[in-house]
């Protein structure tokens, strides 16, 4: 799933290169991601592109009107993409789930198309056109938690909860941005277990965390702006060092790094920086032995 780095550099792609544009027609060929039906999506038409920004892992393009500011909320779920073509979908395609076309300015060779596209068949990417004055009492954004980046607050009370590190930080309602890819690469940064529990964090460990979530997600960023420019790729060069690297040495002290073994996720960790040396329970094994 994109997570909070993605989302960002994909809005600040699409925010510096949409700014200012004019739309001329947006619709939606999946149907099941268009969760609103009034506005319809007709009204864009004429209309201009305000800006394009992030909170939590939703994208946000605000449409400009005097009369009646609308914002179309845009959440990518695990299989989604948020990307700017110059040319037009085909008829073949079965990816795009929102068009918005864009017209072209003088120089361009063809209108331009603002499109979402998910791969796979679950088809949960989702859009909503909503009321610009609605729009931060929208569920999605409703029950968001602060922003995990780029100032998290102090992370002792917010996260003071008897649950792991692992989960809390991947509960939008506790902090905003982070998954399940970026909480490991942040809780590797503090030197922390993803099994210890919030309630059991000190200040210097609070303090810690938080200054792993802004290093983490900040150099993240900087890395994006360097190597992701238009049009955005489907996979984005994500500069990951313990997960998806179970079984590689830990870049800081050489130690193996170690996985825990879910259904649908994975557990990343160093055991000598982060369990004291202990190596963790993984379930598939736990599975077999029953």
């Amino acid at each position: 799933m994109p997570e909070l780095p993605e989302v960002e550099i994909t809005a600040r792609l699409l925010d510096r290169a949409l700014t200012g544009r004019r739309i001329q027609s947006a619709l939606a060929p999946g149907i099941n991601a268009l969760k609103t039906f009034d506005p319809p999506l007709s009204v864009l038409a004429g209309h201009t592109i305000a800006g394009v920004r992030r909170q939590g892992k939703n994208l946000i393009v605000e449409i400009d009107d005097a009369e009646r500011p609308l914002a179309l909320l845009i959440h990518l779920m695990s299989a989604g993409r948020l990307q700017l073509f110059d040319k037009l979908a085909g008829p073949r395609d079965r990816t795009s789930r929102l068009l918005v076309r864009i017209e072209p300015d003088e120089g361009d060779p063809g209108p331009l198309e603002l499109r979402l596209r998910e791969f796979g068949s679950k088809q949960a990417a989702w859009v909503k056109l909503l009321d610009a004055s609605a729009l931060h009492d929208d569920e999605a954004l409703a029950k968001l938690g602060p922003e995990a980046w780029p100032e998290p607050g102090s992370l002792k009370e917010l996260l003071d909860a008897p649950r792991p590190l692992h989960t809390l930080l991947r509960d939008q309602r506790t902090i905003a941005g982070i998954g399940r890819s970026w909480v490991d690469e942040i809780l590797w940064e503090a030197r922390l277990s993803p099994y210890k529990r919030g309630s059991d964090l000190d200040e210097e460990e609070a303090e810690r965390l938080r200054g792993a979530i802004v290093a983490t997600l900040g150099s993240a960023l900087d890395h994006y702006e360097q190597v992701v420019s238009l049009p955005i790729p489907d996979k984005l060069p994500m500069p990951l060092r313990i997960h998806r690297h179970e079984g590689e040495p830990c870049p800081r002290c050489g130690d193996t790094l170690r996985a825990v073994h879910f259904e649908d996720y994975v557990i990343a960790y160093c055991p000598t920086d982060q369990t004291e040396g202990r190596v963790l329970k993984d379930r598939r094994l736990s599975r077999l032995l029953k």
